[in-house]
């Protein structure tokens, strides 16, 4: 399925809107596929990244954080165990594999994996165009039938024409009802580049808001970043929720559980998100919550605290002046406000999906809704569609009502993108253009195992 000819403009077999994990993980699935399959099975590819270079959520590449998953969990191993595209694969390539193995860790550093993300993209750099923000998709009509779309980019003349879109917008930082951003107030998105222009003599006092790893995770990194400054926590709980990651838990984030979620009835699947949202939604990792309150402790034994953990507590209202941020707190058992004088206010309140149907505009009204509003999709993430809707449409992202909690998480992206790979060689098939083939670029690396998915048929 090489790149054809049509009307002077190259038809790509995908164009990938948004280059973080997910659409990543395809491009590593499509370079291995490629490696192996016949001139006229490969797939032509192009991605298309807003941000100037690869990066995910570099914001919160604190010192010593860790990653909530298996190193296991990246790109390929799950789908396929021999790529080497694998972490294992990347360590090997940097002579640290060896060292790594002697740590006897399965959960790496954060800033580590995400050195191992940079490095497999750069390696299927050729299918990416950076700084590249799509403005819209446009239908491509033939005989009366959407058979393609074309992709338009900002500041491009160019205008990419594919027979399937997957769209991967990523989350956008969410921010409560009338905080908006300042120099004193952020989202923790923006924790560590906020912080690093920052004098630490003139923080005298920072308010965390939130419950949850990130929330907890700035608290720490303020707390060890300014060391004479007052550190507050504040949230409504009565203390931070231990993440359940126990063997069993962690089962609703297999590859055989999106089957059985996407196959259940509604009432079943809220029961599921229901009884797992303390595996991955406001919940902290339990070494981190036992190193909080060792510093609470050890601080009021010393009788000098800096860390203030504020539970049972809501912000009322921040307003600024010239000097600083006054947030109003109220402690919910008693209805006592205070006021806190902060330097830095810092909202760790999450993330919300990105709705990539937007981008479609009128087309976007033939894709099918279930009673709620939400796009229906099948299991291959593919939206459904109404007729003259023929060409393709995926999502990675925004997936979880019909393909549960880990559509949001790194547990499934090499199997999913395995799955939307198989998806598109199904629909699309071989080229049947011979003048449109195209020979494989030479390859001085080791040939990856076959594609494989958790799926047959």
């Amino acid at each position: 399925m090489t790149s054809s000819r049509h009307d002077g403009k190259t038809i790509h077999d995908l164009v990938g809107v948004g280059f973080g994990p997910s659409n990543l993980a395809l491009a590593v699935a499509i370079e291995e596929h490629n490696t192996l399959a016949a001139p006229d099975h490969r797939v032509n590819a192009l991605f298309l990244e807003k941000q100037p270079a690869f990066g995910w959520h570099r914001g919160m590449l604190v010192d010593g954080a860790t990653m909530q998953v298996s190193f296991l969990k990246d790109l390929a191993t799950l789908r396929n165990p021999t790529s080497d595209f694998s972490f294992v694969a990347y360590l090997h390539s940097i002579d640290r594999l060896v060292d790594f193995v002697n740590h006897k860790v399965f959960f790496p550093l954060r800033a580590e994996f995400h050195g191992y993300l940079e490095w497999a993209a750069a390696r299927v750099a050729d299918q990416v165009r950076y700084g590249a923000e799509v403005l819209a998709i446009e239908p491509v009509v033939t005989d009366g039938r959407i058979t393609a779309f074309d992709v338009a980019v900002a500041n491009d003349p160019v205008v990419h024409r594919a027979r399937n879109v997957v769209l991967a917008p990523g989350l956008t930082p969410h921010l409560p009802d009338g905080v908006g951003v300042t120099t004193r107030v952020w989202h923790n998105s923006r924790l560590v580049p906020n912080v690093a222009g920052l004098d630490p003599a003139g923080v005298r006092t920072a308010v965390v808001v939130g419950a949850g790893q990130s929330a907890a995770e700035t608290a720490d990194y303020l707390h060890r970043r300014f060391p004479d400054a007052q550190v507050h926590a504040v949230f409504s709980r009565y203390g931070y929720s231990p993440a359940d990651d126990s063997p069993f838990a962690n089962r609703i984030f297999d590859p055989a559980a999106v089957d059985h979620y996407f196959e259940a009835p509604e009432q079943v699947k809220r029961q599921l998100t229901d009884y797992h949202r303390n595996t991955n939604y406001s919940v902290v990792d339990g070494d981190l919550i036992e190193e909080l309150y060792r510093r609470v402790y050890e601080e009021r034994v010393q009788g000098r605290q800096r860390l203030h953990i504020r539970h049972a507590t809501r912000v009322v209202e921040v307003r600024e002046d010239p000097e600083a941020a006054h947030v109003d707190v109220e402690f919910l058992p008693t209805g006592k406000t205070e006021t806190l004088r902060a330097d830095v206010v810092v909202y760790a309140t999450g993330y919300r999906p990105g709705d990539g149907l937007a981008l479609l505009g009128d087309t976007a009204g033939a894709c099918t809704r279930d009673e709620f509003g939400r796009p229906r999709l099948g299991r291959d993430y593919r939206v459904v569609t109404e007729p003259p809707l023929d060409a393709g449409i995926y999502l990675q992202g925004g997936t979880e009502h019909t393909h549960g909690l880990g559509s949001t998480l790194l547990s499934n992206i090499a199997v999913r993108a395995g799955e939307i790979l198989a998806s598109i060689n199904d629909h699309t098939g071989p080229s049947p253009a011979a003048e449109a083939r195209t020979a494989p670029r030479p390859r001085t690396d080791t040939a990856p195992g076959p594609v494989t998915s958790s799926r047959q048929g």
